[in-house]
């Protein structure tokens, strides 16, 4: 097959991983494939060598995908010796791997187990499932007034960001509140969660994605700082969302650096929650940049973020801000919903958003009116797994978005995944959730490593990295039209250096009929 330009690849592939995958592959055989490889491809053996790691930390299969359901089965049924017409015919077996190497061994995935608890999520919940955020009062609302308390429930919003909280909250002063004379009360109750260190798992606290989960999750816990130069040899310094009295120092001097790690030379000091400080300077060579940092006081940041927003917005609170139960007396007064599923899986598995992962992964358990909580999650994950793989080996979940020391799956069962979901219901949500290769998500750095890959624009995939992980899955189009699911997984302590390999694997597989 000729080498497509990348128009042709990204219609292709369009084509082939998007909603029409099912359609195109139903009443039809197979696009016929290489004969299975027992052993692993000279290129990604090489890179794996490159990179010091042993064959024996990798697990990779490469499958076909079978035709979707409905699909005229390609091997004639057997003959029915006792003549019954109503006997059911012999199941449509997988076509064997053609690759296959160490599929049974537990490896932890790092965040490809975002893939279990996407689709779970999905299966479980449905993809238009929204999460609802309730804001309550109890007392009387007279001339712009609300005599009493307002109250915000979360129910578990995973993107309850700085626009939606604004949207939320101008609902609230268009049913007439300008002035709460009580308190603003949050109830994040819906979820029943451990104390959470955000410097345990890498001691690195200020990361984003070590925020912990919240019933109430705002905004990620995390605060954007935008430095902009001014022009006359300053970087103006601004801030989102407000939290209330919060000061940040408002610009900083430019230097002549190259822009690099900018964000060394800034020293930044974050020891004091309510007093964020820049004592360096900024790089004029970087222009306008966006510095994204998890919030030092994480327990207060919902309430502070609440109250800065309403003020903000010109309300005024008589009272504070804290956390409490909703009273009993009181009544809903607007209702805000959040972006449905299908968005949320998306930006979970495009960008690989941890917290936003486990709020879903909580959400599994808390459906209805019961608390959900990471224990109850996993009995429920481990009970949909038994109904929809049967004797399979389960997962072994931590938190549900793979970032964990603990977590595990084998490649087998992850093909196992992959191959239910590109035949259920909701299989074009779930493919469109992966990075298209070398074009967007995590998977964009792909084009950089190696511009010339089969692979680019020619698979969807997820991605996994932890310090002794790499990890990929997802599905790839391989040059004779057969699509394939892919999963490789490497633990080793050079695994990071051994990302070449997964690339190759991939672009093998696309490379089907070379």
């Amino acid at each position: 097959m000729l080498h497509c330009p990348p128009s042709a690849r990204l219609r292709a592939l369009r084509l082939a991983l998007g909603g029409l995958i099912l359609s195109t592959l139903a009443g039809t055989s197979l696009a016929r494939t290489a004969a299975p490889v027992t052993a692993l491809p000279s290129p990604v053996s090489q890179a794996l060598q490159q990179a010091k790691v042993p064959l024996e930390a990798l697990s990779v299969i490469v499958a076909p995908l079978p035709p979707a359901p409905g699909a005229v089965n390609p091997r004639p049924e057997p003959v029915n010796p006792s003549g019954n017409a109503n006997a059911q015919p012999a199941p449509w077996t997988m076509p064997a791997p053609r690759l296959n190497w160490q599929p049974d061994v537990p490896r932890n995935p790092a965040s490809v187990m975002k893939l279990v608890t996407t689709y779970a999520g999905l299966d479980l919940l449905g993809s238009s499932y929204l999460w609802r955020t309730r804001v309550y009062v109890d007392g009387p609302i007279q001339d712009g007034v609300l005599n009493g308390n307002l109250i915000l429930r979360g129910g578990g919003d995973p993107k309850l960001v700085i626009e939606r909280l604004q949207d939320l909250l101008a609902h609230v002063m268009e049913k007439g509140v300008r002035v709460i004379r009580g308190d603003i009360i949050l109830d994040n109750s819906v979820f029943t969660l451990p104390a959470h260190d955000p410097a345990a798992f890498d001691d690195e606290p200020l990361r984003p994605y070590n925020a912990a989960p919240d019933g109430l999750l705002m905004n990620f816990k995390s605060l954007v700082f935008r430095f902009v130069p001014d022009g006359q040899g300053q970087a103006l310094v601004y801030t989102t969302p407000p939290l209330a009295g919060l000061a940040v120092t408002p610009r900083v001097p430019l230097n002549r650096n190259g822009c690099g790690v900018w964000q060394t030379g800034l020293q930044a000091d974050f020891q004091d929650p309510l007093n964020i400080r820049f004592n360096g300077s900024y790089p004029a060579a970087c222009g306008e940049r966006e510095w994204a940092v998890a919030y030092a006081d994480p327990a207060h940041f919902s309430a502070r973020m609440v109250e800065g927003v309403w003020r903000q917005a010109g309300g005024a609170l008589l009272g504070q801000t804290r956390y409490a139960r909703v009273p009993a007396g009181a009544k809903v007064l607007v209702t805000g919903t959040s972006i449905p599923l299908v968005s949320v899986i998306a930006d979970i598995n495009k960008f690989s958003n941890n917290v936003m992962a486990q709020q879903l992964f909580l959400t599994l358990s808390s459906a209805g009116d019961a608390r959900g909580s990471f224990t109850e999650s996993r009995n429920r994950l481990a009970g949909w797994w038994r109904q929809q793989f049967g004797l399979r080996p389960a997962p072994k979940v931590d938190n549900g978005s793979g970032l964990s020391r603990d977590e595990r799956i084998t490649a087998a069962s992850l093909t196992a995944l992959l191959q239910h979901a590109a035949q259920g219901r909701n299989a074009s949500a779930f493919m469109e959730s992966l990075s298209i290769a070398g074009v967007d998500g995590t998977t964009a750095r792909m084009r950089a490593r190696n511009p010339n890959s089969a692979a680019l624009g020619n698979a969807r995939l997820k991605t996994g990295t932890l310090r002794d992980v790499t990890a990929i899955a997802g599905y790839a189009y391989g040059h004779s039209g057969q699509v394939y699911t892919v999963v490789a997984i490497i633990n080793h302590p050079n695994a990071p250096a051994a990302r070449a390999a997964l690339d190759r694997v991939v672009d093998w597989a696309v490379r089907d009929a070379s």
